[in-house]
């Protein structure tokens, strides 16, 4: 049996504020080709459908564009809430949809019942394990604590006792939205942190066949048996060397798994470029970036006249410019943004508490404090999602950037 694992579309998402619509609308045109083309069985999505809980319309209208071809080609999609999704508005109607071979996996109550399909070899069972909050789904699951591993070890239990339950030789599939031990983290993805713990243990996943991930943006192989599909696209500088693929797995008769890379379409490559003006504009090794959307960083010394202008002279897609003068162990001009990149929510938090004792960092108990607080806010903004009268409760507007964006 074929699968085309995929995830991390992020519709309605931008570049560097270049709308992306059309780079994803070509996206859904490959998916759809390569599904034809491969004579592929089911399609995965495993999670991030959308950039944040209450896309922009055009998103909302191409993602139902998307569902009505995979629903034409009759092959079955199976498709899970991630972190950036709202999972009530990503599952509303899921019932309905599941009659157009559209199955819609929002729901943690709901993860140990597959979507079962089958060929000549047997029953393959493919449960749907979207993003699970651990404060909002500990109790649901009975797991022993409030972290990542706890309940997604307990949602594999009821995963693993349901699958025990199957006929003989039944194959198992399970798609999951995490950050598993061994993965490789970019910029461009969502601090999932709770607890000061973001991470599980692949061993969580034992006794499957096969483990299609999202959450991480890069085509990686945890194990044979658990791979990330990466988005499709490429959402930060941070992802410029990252070849942008979706998985083609077969599934054997005794769950042998053998996997392809499928490239997807590249809108425009990525370069970051880093040296004295002069040198950036000179170089002829730079010769053919001229189409690349370009992250550029100068070393001058002095910052230079015009920069900007004068190197969209040469490079016209020229979308991030930073300074980081040669010899200048910390630029104290840097704009807050520079100084924050690549820092958690936590790091930045006991930073600021250094700051303002002249030196004194954080000790454990204050950390504790901190974890706590990002932690609840995180679930207060999952809570608000899950009340009645929608997303964050009747007449609210909903936070900036989304749920569990705490900066």
């Amino acid at each position: 049996m074929k699968f085309l694992h995929t995830s991390d579309w992020h519709l309605g998402r931008s570049f560097h504020r270049v709308n992306l619509l059309g780079a994803q609308a070509a996206f859904v045109d490959h998916l759809v080709a390569a599904v034809r083309e491969h004579a592929v069985d089911a399609v995965l999505v495993a999670g991030d459908v959308y950039d944040r809980a209450v896309p922009p319309l055009p998103a909302v209208e191409l993602y139902d564009r998307a569902l009505h071809r995979l629903a034409d080609l009759g092959v079955p999609t199976v498709m899970i809430s991630g972190n950036h999704d709202s999972a009530r508005r990503l599952g509303v109607g899921a019932g309905l949809i599941g009659r157009a071979g559209i199955h819609l996996r929002t729901d943690p109550a709901g993860c140990a019942d597959p979507v079962v399909l089958a060929d000549v070899h047997g029953d393959v069972a493919l449960y749907g394990l979207p993003y699970l909050e651990p404060a909002l789904v500990k109790d649901e699951f009975g797991a022993a604590g409030v972290s990542h591993e706890a309940v997604l070890g307990a949602a594999m239990d009821r995963i693993r006792a349901d699958l025990a339950g199957r006929a003989p030789g039944t194959r198992s599939v399970v798609l999951a939205h995490a950050f598993v031990t061994g993965g490789q983290a970019s910029d461009s993805e969502r601090d999932i942190a709770v607890g000061g713990v973001e991470s599980v243990s692949a061993e969580v996943f034992d006794g499957v066949d096969y483990v299609a991930l999202g959450h991480l943006h890069g085509c990686q192989t945890v194990g044979e048996r658990v791979r990330y599909s990466g988005s499709p696209l490429a959402y930060s500088f941070s992802e410029a060397d990252h070849r942008k693929t979706m998985w083609l797995v077969d599934l054997g008769p005794a769950g042998e798994i053998t996997a392809e890379r499928l490239d997807t379409p590249v809108p425009r490559p990525l370069a970051r470029l880093r040296g004295r003006l002069a040198q950036l504009l000179d170089d002829p090794a730079l010769d053919g970036r001229e189409d690349s959307w370009i992250e550029a960083t100068l070393t001058d010394p002095v910052r230079p006249e015009d920069p900007m202008a004068r190197l969209t002279a040469r490079f016209p897609h020229t979308l991030s410019l930073a300074f980081d003068p040669e010899g200048r162990e910390e630029d104290a001009a840097a704009s807050y943004a520079q100084r924050l990149k690549g820092r958690s929510d936590q790091e930045i938090a006991e930073d600021f508490v250094a700051h303002v004792r002249g030196g004194g960092s954080a000790d454990e108990a204050e950390r504790d404090v901190l974890r706590g607080a990002f932690a609840e806010v995180r679930v207060q903004a999952a809570r608000e999602e899950h009340a009645p009268g929608g997303e964050h409760g009747p007449g609210a507007q909903p936070a900036s950037g989304g749920r569990g964006d705490l900066r």
